[in-house]
């Protein structure tokens, strides 16, 4: 069973890898990192920080302000990414790939997230970083929706594969792209419909909940997030393609803390705080689908491929021990609501991350 060590409540994995984290920095960075470096080894660190980190001395600053507030014990490696913008330069691309800390670039179009308001319209005005990317191997990090304000919120990601990702495919049918927390079953087959260069990560809140969850006894702040969750069909395509055992599909939590004033507010940002309990979510996701004993290669396996990295050599454990998640974390002053706030989760971490 691939590694796959399980007993009657108990389940042993390879340390899993988070394809895609929000980490923030200072004060807030020091709140959230445990939770990812008691259940992750290594993780895709997001950098749309204020301001983002758009040259390559930035990465690695950041880079060294998170491994100097991993708790001791740990042995978390992050791994870093560069933030795409209008300056970016092909040189910068260049010197980004001779760094090992440095796994791929991300690009936000305009507008569709958390620090990207002064970001690209047009991701295909990029195109001499885009051939430098495909020259260096570097992989492209999507966030893969449609910034046209006029765009149905729903429909960005399919308007984004039409309108910005078939074209670059076929310009550049050498770079390696990693289209991140896919929503839609469009969005599906079109990553295994480039299967052999594209990857896709998935998060645990859109593989637990569809729209629907959003305006459930009123509107939910909590679980607003970009991208949107979608119906209830997209998120069945999510399910098959996350337990189904193709690498091209590896988790990425998304997971991106925001205090409770930012969130309970008139205008809520977006994004769900899940590092507190990820990989126990995940495993009630794939024990709910029938089909645990794929968990492993999802969460601690094809992320490490598709990077060229070696696995990871340790183990964690989770026994089915239902476990209640606080209403909320302290977050530099102020609160933090995670996911299934105040809920219960039926598997427990008791061998952590930093046990080899």
């Amino acid at each position: 069973m691939n590694g796959l060590s399980t007993m009657p409540n108990t389940l042993t994995i390879r340390t899993p890898d988070d394809g895609h984290l929000h980490l923030r920095d200072g004060a807030f960075l020091a709140s959230v990192l445990p939770h990812t470096c008691e259940r992750f080894a290594r993780a895709v660190v997001m950098p749309n920080l204020d301001p983002p980190l758009t040259a390559v001395e930035q990465v690695l600053n950041y880079r060294k302000r998170i491994l100097d507030l991993c708790p001791a014990s740990a042995t978390f490696e992050p791994w870093m990414t560069l933030y795409l913008h209008v300056g970016t330069r092909p040189q910068d691309i260049i010197q980004s790939a001779e760094e090992p800390s440095i796994v791929g670039a991300k690009l936000y179009p305009q507008g569709v997230t958390t620090g990207a308001a002064s970001n690209v319209t047009d991701p295909l005005r990029l195109l001499p970083v885009f051939e430098a990317m495909a020259q260096s191997g570097m992989p492209l990090l999507v966030h893969a929706e449609d910034p046209d304000p006029a765009t149905d919120p729903f429909e960005r990601e399919a308007r984004f594969i039409e309108k910005a990702l078939m074209p670059l495919c076929r310009a550049l049918p050498g770079l390696r792209i990693v289209f991140e927390h896919v929503t839609t079953r469009l969005g599906v087959e079109f990553v295994r419909s480039e299967a052999r260069r594209m990857a896709a990560t998935i998060t645990v809140h859109h593989l637990l909940f569809d729209r629907r969850a959003l305006f459930a006894g009123g509107l939910r702040p909590h679980l607003y997030c970009l991208p949107l969750p979608k119906s209830e069909v997209d998120q069945k395509a999510l399910l098959e393609a996350a337990t189904g055992g193709e690498p091209s599909f590896f988790l990425g939590t998304d997971s991106a803390p925001h205090p409770r004033s930012r969130k309970e507010c008139a205008c809520s940002a977006a994004g769900i705080y899940s590092a507190h309990a990820a990989i126990e979510l995940y495993a009630e996701v794939f024990e709910a689908a029938g089909r645990l004993e794929r968990l492993e290669a999802f969460a601690s396996q094809f992320a490490a491929e598709f990077y060229g990295k070696p696995l990871n050599s340790g183990r964690i454990t989770l026994e089915r021990d239902p476990w209640q998640v606080p209403d909320h974390f302290a977050f530099a002053g102020e609160e933090l609501v995670p996911l299934r706030a105040g809920g219960r989760v039926a598997w427990r971490l008791t061998r952590r991350a930093t046990e080899v």
